[in-house]
């Protein structure tokens, strides 16, 4: 293929050229002639994924089948990456079919090459059944959804525990920091001498008086309640394109799961809360009105949840409370991304304006306050 050929999912419905160059064979030689399990033998690129943040391939190999991503080093240092790597390792100790990352004869799970930072993963098991669709899809099947919530409430149960600092960055990172804030704006006013492109972007804009209107009313008591909610390592983009399923015995379940790259210590409910947000709201279709909100997918990953693992009912409310605010450090994250790496003015006024706005005013719609009623009436 060539670069013209490949297309990612764009920040709406349309798939888009993308910002980083598709992964080349020659590029992947190199990389794995690092891996002495891995040096020897041909490779061939069997397919090239849509997801717009980074570069990343299935190859085969006479080793085996792998997944080879690429990253820009201004979005993730090596440092960076094995924070993540750290996490998948402990999950799969405790368990959790999650894909085994490989290290290179240095025993380094993440290298760096010029300006580029490479993950090399065994490809997971199990059938990529959502592989082309974009994580604003909602997932229809509610038998998977109940799946996709034990198996969340596992992940939980493994991650319990583990303890490491916060993630050294705030990019492409789903953090809560700003939702435990006492007061969010001054908890960002604070964040921003060292996020420069966030603050260049947000001088240019009332953003104090947007998060007042838009954003502080759902915060309100947010803070207190979460004081007593402990952080939890989570996967915190828990969409069903990150699982891979397999069927046995007429039932279908869940064999890996994917893509760690957004986790970060914040907690189950805001886990859970994520995973709603992703699944059970068409965000690219809203004009469907009631139509865009999935509530049984919403109940039937909290089915599946607790299954395993108890919810009672202050749970339940803190996950109803959470969800409208769920998106604010990661939509911050993307306006810096898009701002000040892929220097895209357009994607940072929509990942402002539509999603860590728009988001939060749906939920004041109609449908957004059914969604919430049936949460809470779940308690």
């Amino acid at each position: 293929m060539t670069d013209a050929d490949h297309r990612v999912h764009g920040v709406g419905q349309e798939d888009v050229a993308p910002d980083w160059p598709p992964l080349q064979s020659a590029e992947i030689e190199a990389v794995l002639a690092g891996y002495p399990q891995l040096a020897h033998g041909t490779q061939r690129i069997v397919w090239h994924s849509p997801r717009p943040l980074s570069a990343a391939a299935l190859v085969e190999t006479v080793q085996g089948r792998l997944f080879v991503k690429r990253h820009h080093l201004s979005v993730r240092t090596a440092a960076c990456l094995e924070e993540e790597h750290r996490l998948i390792a402990h999950l799969r100790q405790a368990g959790i079919p999650v894909v085994e990352v490989l290290a290179d004869a240095q025993g380094r799970t993440a290298v760096t090459h010029r300006t580029w930072t490479y993950e090399v993963h065994r490809a997971g098991r199990g059938e990529d059944v959502y592989r082309q669709t974009a994580s604003w899809t909602p997932l229809t099947d509610t038998s998977r959804a109940r799946a996709a919530g034990a198996m969340l409430a596992r992940l939980h149960r493994a991650a319990d525990g583990y303890r490491a600092p916060q993630r050294s960055t705030h990019l492409l990172v789903a953090r809560d920091d700003l939702i435990r804030a006492e007061d969010p704006i001054a908890a960002l006013q604070a964040q921003l001498h060292e996020r420069p492109a966030l603050a260049a972007w947000l001088r240019a804009r009332d953003w104090q008086a947007d998060f007042q209107r838009h954003l502080l009313p759902w915060h309100r008591g947010l803070a207190e309640r979460l004081r007593e909610v402990p952080r939890l390592w989570a996967h915190n983009d828990w969409h069903v394109s990150n699982l891979l399923w397999q069927c046995a015995d007429d039932a279908t379940h869940i064999a890996s799961v994917l893509d760690f790259g957004l986790a970060s210590p914040t907690s189950a409910m805001f886990d859970l809360a994520t995973a709603i947000e992703r699944n059970a709201i068409a965000w690219l279709a809203l004009e469907r009105g009631a139509g865009a909100v999935h509530i049984d997918t919403a109940l039937a990953l909290i089915d599946g949840y607790r299954q395993l693992l108890p919810l009672h009912a202050g749970a339940l409310r803190l996950l109803a409370d959470l969800l409208p605010l769920v998106h604010l450090d990661f939509a911050l994250s993307e306006v810096e991304y898009f701002h000040g790496i892929t220097r895209s003015l357009a994607n940072a006024d929509v990942a402002y304006e539509v999603f860590l706005l728009g988001h939060a005013q749906w939920f004041s719609t109609a449908p957004g306050q059914a969604l919430l009623q049936a949460l809470r009436a779940a308690a």
